[in-house]
């Protein structure tokens, strides 16, 4: 099977998160009929292998993930332009079947024809990496001896993305002692809005970028929610009328009782870091400003911090093997290769902090090998082109690493 022909198969094949069984299937009927080994885990994610024709090299894994963003219906495939695109009625899912089709188009060629004397391919195609990681959770990383691994799933071709930052959530919660009646308390002192109160406390924390240097933003913080004042009659309210998500954060407001001093309030941030001590610098900053609000507003009312790691941070490796690797095959395959970090999560940050059967860490790297548009949306697009030099870039990293 040709590269594009794998690839309209898979976007054909239905996968949205957590029901994955049909393209999972179709992965091992396709790679079982050119006599790969593969098989699912008890997890449902796939795995296979090549085995070496050199036992003196290392073997390498490329890994990728099978479930889409959208529903299990067809997509209805347009070609426009040079692009893969959708009747805009659901995503197309080249996130992430392109990186499916690069490798299983790689396995495929190897047991067609011989390289170069190789150590072996191992492959992941998981489950469930874009609702909540489940797959990846569930890889039983004692069984598999890469140490370097490709993961193929970003957006633009040429790009290899060495570390990336960790998701931590952090949620601000205020507390004030006294609420009251809007018009008949509102002269008394000792009654402090909750939702003034959170507001000025949001006024104070840092937002946005909080340090970055030259390959792109290190740490960041950004402010997902307020939530303060009367609104638990609001919210019940819009869940017994079944108001549409779209419209619900208008009708709690709208909906929301003005004529109470209110007690409580809550702000949601997320915390993206690729360098650790300057998160702790960045929380510690913030618990200091909740530490001079709670003074400014002793026994009237009090601010408190949970805070949660959702993500672990993917830190760069300090062998450059694959960086040099990536240099010499994007000059072999004419194309431009991206050195940097990203600043959002990825299957990389579980790899990276995981270890192989022979207790190593393994060493990951997120890879584009294609130009994606309008990624998670009905707008969805791969450039077709694009996509074979993203196969033509992997195939000679393999055989550079096998050098």
């Amino acid at each position: 099977m040709e590269l594009i022909e794998i690839f309209e198969t898979l976007v054909k094949t239905p996968s949205p998160s957590l029901h994955e069984e049909k393209v999972a299937d179709k992965i091992i009927e396709i790679l079982s009929s050119k006599g790969i080994a593969v098989k699912k885990d008890s997890y449902g994610n796939v795995i296979g292998k090549i085995e070496a024709t050199d036992e003196n090299k290392k073997p390498l894994m490329l890994s990728a993930h099978m479930d889409v963003v959208g529903d299990d219906t067809v997509p209805n495939l347009i070609y426009k332009d040079g692009f893969i695109e959708t009747d805009k009625k659901r995503t197309l899912g080249a996130d992430d079947k392109s990186g499916v089709a690069v490798i299983m188009k790689l396995a495929m060629s190897l047991k067609d024809k011989l390289f170069i004397p190789h150590g072996g391919v191992e492959f992941v195609f998981t489950k469930d990496e874009e609702y909540s990681m489940t797959g990846i959770e569930n890889v039983k990383f004692d069984e598999l001896n890469s140490e370097d691994i490709l993961v193929l799933d970003s957006d633009k071709l040429g790009n290899f993305e060495v570390s990336g930052a960790g998701y931590t959530k952090l949620t601000v919660s205020v507390h004030a002692k006294k609420g009251g009646h809007s018009g008949l308390d509102i002269a008394d002192k000792t009654r402090l809005n909750a939702a003034n109160l959170t507001a000025e406390l949001v006024g104070l924390i840092p937002s946005g970028v909080y340090k970055s240097n030259e390959l792109g933003v290190i740490t960041s913080i950004n402010l997902g929610s307020i939530v303060a004042g009367g609104v638990d009659n609001s919210i019940y309210a819009a869940v017994e009328n079944k108001i549409q998500r779209s419209d619900a954060a208008e009708f709690v407001c709208h909906k929301s009782m003005s004529n109470i001093i209110n007690t409580k309030g809550y702000a949601h941030y997320s915390i993206r870091s690729s360098d650790k001590d300057f998160e702790n610098e960045l929380i510690d900053e913030i618990k200091n400003i909740i530490k001079e609000f709670n003074k400014k507003y002793y026994g009237l009312a009090e601010a408190s911090i949970e805070i949660e790691e959702h993500l672990p941070i993917f830190n760069k490796s300090n062998d450059n093997k694959t960086i040099e690797t990536a240099k010499r095959a994007a000059k072999n395959a004419n194309i431009e290769v991206k050195i940097s970090s990203f600043h959002a999560g990825a299957e990389t940050h579980i790899y990276a902090n995981k270890k192989n059967k022979n207790n190593v860490v393994f060493r990951p790297v997120l890879v584009g090998i294609a130009d994606i548009y309008g990624m998670h949306s009905n707008e969805e697009k791969i450039n077709i082109e694009s996509l074979k030099k993203g196969y033509n870039f992997i195939e000679e990293f393999f055989t550079e690493y096998n050098k």
